[in-house]
């Protein structure tokens, strides 16, 4: 199913042929399933059977022949057995666009005697599988209706179309996940509660794995592979229930020739796992293995790195491990070759290019060309580099491995999806479109709670159409199949603001520490100043989790796990957590204002983990306890998840109140400022420093600026401050607001300046500063607009098959134009802020020209090198950023032109910074 496009019926990617006339729909309410002997077909029969069952049909009994069914038939089977040329025969159904086809079906209705029969035939054995796949997602069968609970709803008439249709061949080969970093979730879940017998992940647990990856057309699986569970090919039953089910198993960049070195190399027996000092030894361990795989439709990871997840022992440097990959690789295919006694060029095999793989790779190690070369993100989301011209025409192809979920360094973002479906799109439409079309793998952790991110991952390989459209329509799609299309905006655009905030700092990173090693949390960027960026994030978070918990109170009730599990939870979850880090942040910053509210923001903060806890609870409870210890709140125990100490101050000797507002320093006060002619809006916080009922009002007010109350008292019931919306309508000449508080004068300083002179297209000056979003320059023709990604909601990206050019050419060159308009004349930062992209290849950069007034361009390069400290900081905030310092910057209208030297650049926004501007952490108006 593609969401966001009119289908006819509900398979991805779908075109009508010719079909004999049918009177009707079949009806499916009382049919046998024929699937003849093969062992996966009578899966798929078995999944199907169970699926219409659920609908509401009588659970169609499964036959081998044609013969035992008498009336309405089901016939899936693959093209050249004689069961489906029987039934294409008669009628006359058009099968040859599946000879040596990949993964395709043919879906039609055919009228044999007495019989109607629908004939699901497939090309091979997945493409009959995604056949009947395609049939029940047509009826109505979510694919996540067992891994969260979308429950199958009963319908008056199970019935299908008549018509006959032919699914296309999937965009990419191979199309898979990785089950990654399962310590807290599914490997808890699947030894404490789905298999307690097994006691870890084993063939039960796989079998729901494999319905699943069928259910969204995955035809690849790297297995989990950490200690904590049992090795894949531990278990004798793993790997002939992946061949019953036609699902390739690969292994990943840490386990070469299909071995889990962690718990299947044992040091203290085996000795050290050094091909430097035991080459014969690891030849040995990698034949056992390659032996026991013959027969299997598998994908050979070759390489090698250390016992675990890092570099290989025995070498220190790069070019070490270059000459001692050309060896392995090369060890490796004879091995393949022999053992397997098929042609190498025959035998599907990838070379996973990997932190300091890539890096010898680069060096100049020679991968043979019939091996896919797969290139991977920088663990954040951020593709490390891409085909050359060159790569893309060797044989063996490229592909991608991908994360949404990640332990290591910078920080680990385990808990909750977030990743946003934009920066999804984008990259692996570079991937696309340099030709890494053969194997897409994404790290999906532990399933849960990443089911949207994945599923969209994997339509995108399933049918690279999708890459051209817009992600919020897919989203959109998915809400909709789950809980039904007047819900489903509504739903996709709480998602869209969830994935926004995220995009800011993912709620992992929100303790601002950094792991491996691990550093303390520390105060969070978001209240460098006066708070009110912290308080513009609490209330974006609080806005759609209200938004969401109104969806949840008219869901359904078939439908409520689901909403809590895909929704509600991840959304919450999130908002709490940031609701206990900045409300313990801004009560540190209120005490030192003496505010009589730094210990009701204390608590604020308890309540918010208070809940993040019962929700935590709530999840492992759901379905009957079904999902217990599938959620851990604190994957890996690091500091952001701790339960904080809870600080409580004493109160302020000081009386009487006080307001906070962040302004210009005019006549020796503070002063809120406003545009002549420029109607705004500003915030002010009326404040008491005793915790007792205070009466504030305004005495008299100001030419033009009005607040969004009058008078109020500031009790416990509004934590002893009140949060007032001050107003100016663009004509008046400000002044001074005289409120009264605990009998008090307090004045509110306003004033009205000249306004930045800005025509059509001119982005003004807003208190020392101007933030031009990329999408807001004219942009030229080297330059091409990316929607929805980014802080702004659209970027800018120096188009893919830019030559690299140099610095003296800059004349010959397209750039995108910016204009803005200032008022102040100080010193100021130009920030050029960026994504934190890769280069494309290691022979482009990520530099552009600045020219500011049309004075000599200044060069800004936004590449890092390898995991560095910036990178670290780039990753952690999505940002990149080019700063050029400016002494001095008359007022007025500027022009800022900016020149792509290199491809694949994705641009920002363009940020202005004057002398004494307020520190922000993002941009001027946070994500959502």
């Amino acid at each position: 199913m593609i969401y966001g496009r009119r289908m006819m019926v509900a398979t991805s990617a779908i075109m009508a042929i010719a079909a004999p006339a049918m009177a009707a729909p079949l009806d499916l309410g009382r049919a046998t399933i024929v699937a003849g002997d093969d062992a996966t077909m009578r899966l798929a029969a078995d999944m199907l059977a169970g699926d219409l069952a659920d609908l509401g049909a009588r659970r169609p009994a499964i036959v081998a022949r044609l013969a035992d069914c008498a009336a309405t038939c089901i016939v899936i089977g693959v093209r050249e057995t004689p069961l489906v040329a029987e039934v294409a025969r008669a009628g006359r159904v058009d099968l040859s666009m599946l000879a040596s086809a990949w993964e395709r079906h043919v879906r039609a209705v055919v009228t044999m005697g007495d019989r109607r029969v629908l004939l699901i035939a497939g090309s091979d054995r997945r493409g009959a599988i995604y056949g009947a796949v395609d049939l029940s997602r047509g009826l109505g069968i979510s694919p996540w209706r067992w891994w969260a609970d979308v429950a199958p709803r009963r319908r008056a008439n199970v019935t299908v179309d008549d018509a006959t249709f032919v699914s296309k061949a999937p965009s990419v080969k191979y199309r898979g996940i990785f089950l990654n970093d399962e310590d807290w979730g599914l490997q808890q879940w699947a030894a404490k509660t789905f298999d307690p017998a097994k006691g870890n992940i084993g063939p039960r647990t796989y079998n729901r794995v494999y319905e699943l990856m069928w259910r969204l057309k995955a035809n690849t699986l790297w297995p989990a592979m950490h200690s904590i569970s049992t090795p894949f090919y531990g278990d004798a039953a793993n790997a002939p229930l992946a061949d019953r089910y036609a699902i390739v198993v690969g292994t990943s960049h840490a386990e070469p020739m299909m071995r889990n070195n962690l718990r299947e190399w044992d040091e203290a027996t085996r000795g050290a796992f050094d091909f430097t000092r035991r080459p014969e030894a690891l030849v040995d361990y990698w034949r056992e293995r390659v032996t026991a795989t013959r027969g299997q439709e598998d994908i050979y990871t070759l390489g090698l790195r250390g016992i675990h997840d890092g570099p290989m022992q025995g070498a220190t440097s790069t070019a070490a491990r270059q000459a001692i990959l050309e060896r392995v690789i090369g060890l490796q295919q004879d091995l393949l070759a022999k053992t397997l006694q098929r042609p190498i060029g025959d035998i599907p095999q990838v070379f996973v290019a990997y932190h300091e793989l890539q890096e010898a790779y680069d060096a100049g190690l020679t991968v043979p060309k019939d091996v896919t070369l797969m290139w991977t993100d920088d663990n954040y989301g951020y593709l490390r580099r891409l085909s050359t011209p060159t790569e893309q025409k060797r044989p063996g192809g490229a592909g991608v491995y991908y994360h949404l979920s990640y332990w290591g360094r910078p920080h680990d973002y385990l808990w909750l999806g977030t990743t946003h479906p934009a920066l999804i799109r984008e990259q692996m439409e570079r991937s696309w479109d340099t030709d890494a079309r053969r194997m897409w793998i994404v790290n999906v952790g532990d399933i849960k709670p990443i089911e949207y991110l994945s599923q969209y991952f994997l339509d995108l390989a399933f049918d690279a159409d999708l890459l051209r459209a817009d992600p919020v329509a897919h989203l959109r799609g998915f809400m909709g199949e789950q809980f039904g299309v007047g819900e489903a905006d509504g739903i996709a655009a709480i998602m869209m603001r969830f994935y926004a905030l995220a995009w800011d700092r993912r709620p992992e990173f929100m303790g601002f520490g950094q792991t491996e090693w691990v550093t303390p949390n520390r105060p969070t960027d978001f209240v460098h100043s006066d708070g009110e960026e912290a308080q513009a994030r609490l209330a974006a978070s609080a806005d759609i989790v209200r938004q969401a918990e109104a969806i949840a109170a008219r869901m359904p009730a078939d439908r409520r796990d689901a909403f809590f599990e895909l929704v509600l939870y991840p959304v919450r979850a999130a908002a709490k957590l940031n609701e206990r880090i900045l409300s313990l942040d801004l009560a540190q910053l209120y005490a030192r204002q003496q505010r009589a509210s730094a210990n009701v923001w204390v608590a604020r903060a308890r309540a918010a983990h208070a809940v993040l806890v019962a929700d935590t609870a709530a999840y492992n409870g759901l379905a009957k306890g079904k999902w217990r210890y599938m959620m851990d709140m604190a994957p890996r125990r690091l500091p952001v998840f701790d339960e904080p100490m809870w600080p409580a101050w004493a109160a302020s000797t000081k009386t009487g109140c006080d307001s906070a507002l962040w302004g210009g320093w005019i006549n020796d006060d503070n002063t809120l400022t406003f545009a002549a002619g420029q109607p705004a809006t500003r915030t002010v916080t009326v404040y008491g420093h005793q915790p007792r009922d205070v009466a504030w009002k305004v005495a008299r007010g100001a030419g033009g600026v009005s607040l969004s109350a009058s008078s109020g008292t500031l009790s416990a019931a509004n934590g002893y401050e009140q949060r007032l919306t001050v107003s100016y309508d663009g004509r008046g000449a400000g002044g001074t607001v005289d409120l009264i508080c605990d009998g008090r004068a307090l004045p509110l300083h306003t004033a009205v300046v000249t306004a930045p002179v800005a025509a059509a297209g001119v982005v003004a000056e807003r208190e020392r500063r101007v933030i031009v979003p990329a999408l807001a320059g004219v942009a030229g023709a080297d330059w091409q607009a990316v929607a929805g990604l980014g802080s702004q909601g659209g970027a800018l990206r120096s188009r893919l098959d830019l030559p690299s050019r140099s610095p003296a050419q800059v004349g010959n060159l397209t750039p995108t134009v910016f204009r803005l308009s200032t008022v102040t004349a100080t010193g100021a930062k130009l920030r050029i802020v960026g994504l934190p992209v890769h280069p494309r290849d290691p022979q482009h950069g990520l530099r552009m020209m600045v020219s500011i007034d049309g004075d000599a361009p200044v060069m800004v390069d936004l590449a890092t090198v390898g995991r560095s400290d910036q990178w670290r900081l780039n990753v952690l905030a999505n940002t990149a950023t080019g700063t050029i310092a400016l002494k001095t910057l008359r007022q007025g209208e500027h022009v800022i032109r900016v020149y792509a030297l290199d491809p694949g650049i994705l641009l920002d926004r363009i940020e202005l910074v004057f002398d004494g501007a307020r520190p922000l952490y993002g941009a001027m108006t946070p994500g959502g």
